[in-house]
């Protein structure tokens, strides 16, 4: 094994000429990366973004690349496409080519030469990436040369009705159409590689699937490889052939992705996949998370970077900075202990996480539908809210006037008779695709919009409190985080010094020091301004917290975190969680009940592990089949979700049911109670529930 000292320079040798093109790619690869060094100057500070990585890719191979936020992997795309900035180049060492040509040193010519005729991307935000100002069949047109071949491509990735779509804008596609358009324009060239950093990541479960299963049949149908970047395991082992896993600018660890996920042999590969949370996580004990965070890229630490988190460190892990090496033939890891010391001693998954009398990140301590009596009946909503009852919702309808061109208005329903009764100390996860509703009921429940119709009914005195997707926009940036949190203690009639306590407390309770109060939301990460956020929601206790999507945009380790604040918040302060997500392994964990949502409707209510283990709604079943898994195949529906301007008749879900008849075309139909197996615990809004 060679082991570079941690006060060793990784500088590498000098760039050769930058016209230089290398010697065709070698055998047996498209691209490859041989040492690779990337420093940013910013001022006097150096960030080591990348810090002597290797790696190749193979012909018609999917390779994905797994880490947190910071771990340098959109640094490695961006050096294979030969976008780094101009500056930062004599700052970088190392070799990467693509086809052969140097695209880091080669000139600007030659590179932009490369990325067309060999490369495509596709990045996080679509909307980014395409011109708004453009309509889609032009900027697909630009890419395939003709307008024959852009009807084609669109077609060929699943665009139905493409010629309406060409004279289509970006704006008015959802988030999956338009990376379906961007993926289109990746690979109208025949490309030998597609980067695609994160391309996933800001859809919904559903189309997640989706665009994995596109990209895998893209692979499979035209031949090109795929560098797939992303922060989540489970989304890179559904597709990906091999895995690299990078950590604070090295590699971690590669090798296929079956032997990794069996046989991982780096202790951050292992943490991630014990934190990251699948379909069948324990929904008992705190859920595991990674402790600490991602060393900053200005102050390296010393030795192997991932030793200050790792429970396995010993006295040569803070002196040698490991290079990878074989474990066996093909699988790498860049540890100095064995491969079997790594797999043997690594901690069991609740081992010392676990404090006493502590339930799960859903609180299973909490009073469940259907704790006491297995035959118990789950209504859709009671006629009246009870007096335990934290929140009670009954017949809420949500219209919204909205432009449909040219000067015309149409009323799309986002909400359609909304029942639904959260318990005193219960959590409710709603689940749902984007355009759902979800978010609406969330901001109805809390005062933010005014229904059309219907009532919200909310016990105790305290309003419910609201946290928010990206904790970044809904913390004010010019103000401190002790000045936030302060002003919702303003009118409570405390002196300052006592409101000075009440911060610092609230701050503790999320797991925050004192100083943080000092702060300012841009100085936080992103696991740490959703704390915040919850110190400022909880400082006065609410009777019901409403969480919208608090955790999809975090890393899958600072996401269990968030988690878990969650959970015991709500045990502590005694409070009701509503909970929005796109995901149901999330709601699994996080709710006691699950209510799953379509096109404005609730569709299916019920316990959390019952929902997830017997699906009694078709809309349910497909989400279960989107989780990724490794290996597993998604379930298929045809189309998108209807649009809400012009909802179809009867049963909103009816065009995309494999079980759909007449009959459900013709009756829109409410939750009603059903019986499954032996009992009486769901509500469901569907004909066929006994078929699923």
């Amino acid at each position: 094994m060679r082991h570079v000292s941690s006060g060793e320079e990784e500088a590498g040798a000098a760039p050769p000429h930058p016209d230089v093109s290398f010697s065709p790619a070698r055998p047996g690869t498209v691209a490859e990366v041989e040492n690779l060094a990337v420093t940013f100057r910013r001022g006097n500070r150096r960030i080591h973004a990348v810090r002597g990585v290797s790696l190749d890719i193979r012909p018609g191979e999917i390779l994905g690349l797994v880490g947190e936020s910071g771990s340098g992997k959109s640094v490695l795309g961006m050096s294979l496409l030969g976008l780094l900035p101009e500056d930062t180049l004599e700052h970088t060492s190392g070799r990467v080519a693509v086809a052969g040509k140097d695209m880091l040193h080669g000139s600007a010519d030659l590179r932009r030469r490369v990325r067309k005729e060999h490369l495509g991307s596709v990045f996080q935000d679509p909307m980014t990436s395409l011109n708004p100002t453009m309509r889609v069949g032009r900027q697909v047109i630009e890419a395939a040369g003709s307008t024959e071949e852009a009807v084609r491509l669109l077609r060929a990735v699943g665009i139905s009705d493409a010629e309406r779509r060409m004279s289509s804008f970006p704006h008015e596609l959802s988030g999956g159409l338009r990376q379906r358009v961007m993926i289109a324009m990746a690979v109208a060239g025949n490309p030998s590689l597609v980067i695609a950093d994160e391309p996933t990541t800001a859809l919904d479960v559903m189309v997640q699937s989706q665009v994995l299963t596109l990209l895998r049949s893209l692979v499979d149908e035209i031949g090109c490889s795929f560098l797939l970047i992303t922060h989540d395991l489970g989304v890179a082992a559904q597709v990906a052939d091999r895995i690299a896993v990078m950590y604070a600018g090295r590699l971690a660890e590669s090798g296929p992705t079956d032997t990794v996920l069996r046989s991982a042999a780096h202790p951050y590969s292992l943490g991630l996949m014990r934190s990251r949370l699948s379909l069948t996580s324990p929904r008992t004990g705190t859920l595991s998370t990674l402790r600490g965070e991602v060393p900053s890229p200005v102050a390296p630490p010393p030795g192997c970077p991932f030793q200050p988190r790792c429970d396995l460190a010993t006295d040569d892990c803070t002196q040698l900075l490991p290079d990878p090496v074989p474990v066996i033939p093909g699988h790498l890891s860049a540890c100095v202990l064995p491969a079997e010391v790594v797999r043997a001693r690594r901690p069991a998954p609740d081992a010392g996480e676990q404090d006493a009398g502590e339930q799960d990140a859903g609180g299973q301590d909490a009073p469940q539908a259907d704790a006491a009596d297995p035959e118990s009946a789950v209504p859709a909503a009671a006629d009246a809210p009870g007096a335990a009852s934290a929140v009670w919702v009954r017949q809420i309808r949500r219209t919204f006037r909205v432009k449909a061109g040219r000067g015309r208005r149409k009323d799309l329903q986002a909400l359609r008779e909304i029942d639904l009764d959260v318990a005193a100390g219960e959590s409710v996860a709603i689940v749902g695709e984007s355009g759902s509703g979800k978010s609406t009921l969330l901001r109805v429940m809390a005062g933010l919009e005014r229904a059309d119709h219907g009532e919200v009914v909310l016990g105790g005195s305290t309003r419910p409190q609201m946290v928010f997707q990206d904790a970044g926009a809904s913390l004010t940036p010019w103000m401190t985080v002790g000045a936030l949190i302060d002003e919702r203690l303003r009118g409570e009639g405390l002196s300052r010094a006592e409101r000075q306590e009440r911060v610092v407390a609230a701050l503790a309770q999320v797991g925050l020091p004192a100083e943080v109060a000092q702060a300012r939301s841009r100085q936080l990460s992103g696991g740490q301004r959703q704390r915040v956020a919850l110190a400022r929601a909880t400082v006065i206790p609410p009777q019901v917290l409403l969480c919208d999507e608090p955790t999809s945009a975090l890393d899958v380790s600072l996401a269990a975190g968030v988690l878990n604040l969650i959970g015991r918040l709500r045990r502590q302060l005694g409070m009701s969680v509503v909970f929005v997500t796109h995901d149901l392994s999330v709601a699994r964990v996080v709710g006691d009940r699950i209510a799953v949502m379509y096109l404005g409707n609730i569709v299916e209510l019920g316990p959390a592990e019952r929902v997830v283990s017997q699906p009694a709604h078709p809309y349910t079943k497909a989400l279960l089949s989107a989780v990724p898994e490794a290996g597993a195949a998604p379930m298929v529906l045809t189309g998108e979700p209807a649009s809400p301007l012009a909802p179809p008749s009867g049963c909103a879900f009816h065009p995309r049911c494999p079980l759909a008849d007449d009959a459900c075309a013709d009756s829109e139909l409410r939750l009603r109670p059903v019986r499954l197996r032996t009992a009486h615990d769901r509500a469901v809004a569907c004909l066929k529930p006994e078929l699923i």
